[in-house]
């Protein structure tokens, strides 16, 4: 089901003159220029097996909590949101160094629940789309059936939430016309989405 949030944000976007154009700041342009993890960090509701080798009491199944920790014996909480496997295993595998001479830990994704994005506007299916691998802005749009035949395709744009070293989160608004990334002529190309981003067609 599609959020209060997400209709007032399409509905801003929707009520945009529509004489205005899109102009791409320097904080959008660095935010789709940052590369893409090559290993899979891991978010909420990721399963994950960790085994701790020769110890079937330490090793289970866990899923991530909405904080982003997840809880095994012994050591408790270990942050596991925001990093990918190899490096849970080894804050897991530091901690048990309490408890255990050299422990060695493996630590392996079993599913993906925590990578989505949004589509809202004039395509055919607008919602919530959990997806199992990266998937770009056009994949993104064709997931939700396309353009209807109201769609102003190169008004379209992405609300990303981005947080800062502080820790502060704010929304960048990166503007995303149909035939630059079609054309490859943009400032902005057909960029890979994060969790979380919400692709806008007003």
């Amino acid at each position: 089901m599609i959020s209060v949030r997400m209709l007032v944000i399409a509905g801003l976007l929707l009520g945009m003159p529509m004489g205005c154009t899109s102009v791409v700041s320097k904080e959008a342009l660095d935010e789709v220029a940052k590369p893409v993890s090559k290993e899979f960090l891991l978010g909420p509701e990721d399963v994950l097996e960790v085994t701790v080798w020769r110890n079937q009491d330490l090793s289970r199944t866990v899923v991530v909590r909405p904080d982003g920790r997840i809880s095994l014996p012994l050591i408790g909480d270990v942050q596991a949101s925001g990093l990918n496997s190899s490096q849970v295993a080894a804050k897991i595998a530091a901690r048990l160094t309490e408890f255990k001479e050299n422990p060695n830990v493996s630590v392996s994704l079993k599913e993906v629940n925590s990578y989505f994005i949004f589509v809202l506007g004039e395509v055919l299916k607008p919602g919530k789309y959990p997806l199992k691998s990266y998937a770009t802005v056009l994949q993104g749009v064709s997931m939700a059936g396309g353009f209807t035949p109201f769609a102003s395709k190169n008004r379209m744009q992405v609300i990303r939430t981005h947080t800062n070293e502080g820790g502060q989160e704010n929304q960048i608004r990166i503007p995303v016309p149909y035939n630059e990334l079609v054309s490859g002529k943009g400032e902005i190309e057909n960029f890979i989405l994060k969790s979380g981003d919400t692709i806008v067609v007003p």
